[in-house]
């Protein structure tokens, strides 16, 4: 039997009628969403998620994992928006270094600065639950600066907008008209918080994400918002203890089909579709970063392991060598403000980095030199 996953309403935008369409709240109901599409990919996938969890339990820290994870989220994300930021212009700009393609790097550095402030609330007995209000702040922080000075940061949109073509009357898809929006994200927020729920949390996550999707409740940041609920839930729905899967990287590399599967829901009712979709998503992402996580545990301890046997290292350098990880690309100012050094301990320190052959220098120039963890770095860009 087919399935009706909204109606379509006629408002007048620009002096002409178009079809917007107004989801119907969740869950897929009339028919219920088919146990068939999911109980064994939702299985395969919780499996996946534990064996990424236990991964992070097997290293010394798990510091350099969650800032990993969570950069290459937010580049791969943002590259789905048609960002052209790179990892490299990433840690150019952490270590306070001009990049040619600032405002690109900008939406980056946004979204990493909208997680954080996410993981703050969810984690302080006093923060924001998973919530409108949350995504509303996400948004402000997200849309921060030049590009998103003009899209209402931090507010719910009060005008209609659409995907694709040059106007509500020829576009691809129409979400709901504005004065929709506030009640069909007050009916999503009661369905996170429902207490009795029929369906495991992943298939839930999948159904919010294309729920909020589909509201499109902002003028723009809509599917980088969207992406970060799907990384609130699974860290507030204890699916996983750290924000370790970087799921954008399959919808990246999926993203005819993950676009596709969204409009079928609207189009043919098939919430099945979409589902099997997240959960393959899930699965293979998180095999990814439990693969990833074993090569550069490997490289680490290898480069450790060339440093101690140097001889000449300093306390300075086996310190600064601990830091790398998480500040892949460094200058000697940097080096000395977080060892807390003067620059001559701090450039002593890189020095002996250098000749383990784990830090190599980047300009060519004798003065205002960088220096990458070019191996570390290398593998994280794979």
């Amino acid at each position: 039997m087919a399935r009706s996953t909204g109606t379509h309403v006629t408002p007048a935008v620009g002096g002409e009628q178009v079809a917007a369409f107004l989801p119907r709240p969740l869950p897929p109901a009339n028919p219920d969403l088919d146990p068939a599409s999911w109980v064994q990919q939702n299985a395969r996938a919780e499996i996946a998620l534990s064996r990424l969890s236990g991964m992070a339990g097997l290293v010394a820290s798990s510091s350099w994992l969650v800032y990993a994870a969570i950069r290459k989220e937010a580049l791969l994300t943002s590259q789905l928006e048609g960002t052209q930021a790179t990892l490299t212009d990433l840690f150019d700009e952490e270590a306070g270094l001009a990049v040619t393609n600032a405002q690109d790097v900008e939406e980056v550095t946004n979204y990493l600065r909208a997680f954080n402030f996410a993981r703050e609330q969810l984690r302080s007995p006093a923060g924001l639950p998973v919530s409108v209000r949350l995504l509303r702040e996400c948004h402000r922080i997200l849309m921060s600066g030049v590009r998103g000075a003009t899209k209402q940061p931090g507010a719910v949109r009060t005008t209609q907008n659409w995907i694709g073509g040059t106007r509500p009357g020829n576009a691809r898809f129409v979400p709901p008209p504005a004065h929709e929006v506030g009640p069909a994200l007050g009916d999503m927020e009661r369905y996170i918080h429902h207490p009795g729920h029929a369906l495991p949390p992943l298939v839930r996550i999948a159904l919010v994400h294309a729920q909020f999707e589909t509201i499109h409740p902002f003028l723009d940041g809509n599917g980088r918002i969207g992406r970060l609920l799907i990384a609130m839930l699974l860290e507030e729905w204890k699916l996983i203890p750290e924000p370790l899967l970087y799921v954008s990287g399959y919808l990246k590399k999926h993203q005819r089909a993950y676009y596709d599967r969204l409009s079928a829901i609207r189009d043919d009712g098939d919430w099945e579709g979409w589902v099997s979709f997240f959960l393959e998503a899930v699965e293979a992402a998180a095999d990814e970063a439990q693969g990833s996580i074993v090569v550069v545990a490997a490289r680490i301890a290898e480069d450790r392991r060339r440093v101690l046997e140097l001889g000449t290292s300093t306390l300075a350098t086996l310190r600064l060598f601990e830091r790398l990880p998480t500040m892949p690309r460094i200058t000697i100012e940097r080096a000395a403000q977080v060892l807390e050094v003067s620059p001559p301990t701090a450039a002593k320190a890189i020095q002996g980095l250098q000749a383990a052959d784990v830090l190599r220098e980047t300009t060519g120039r004798s003065r205002n030199q960088s220096f990458l963890y070019a191996r570390y770095v290398q593998l994280m860009k794979e």
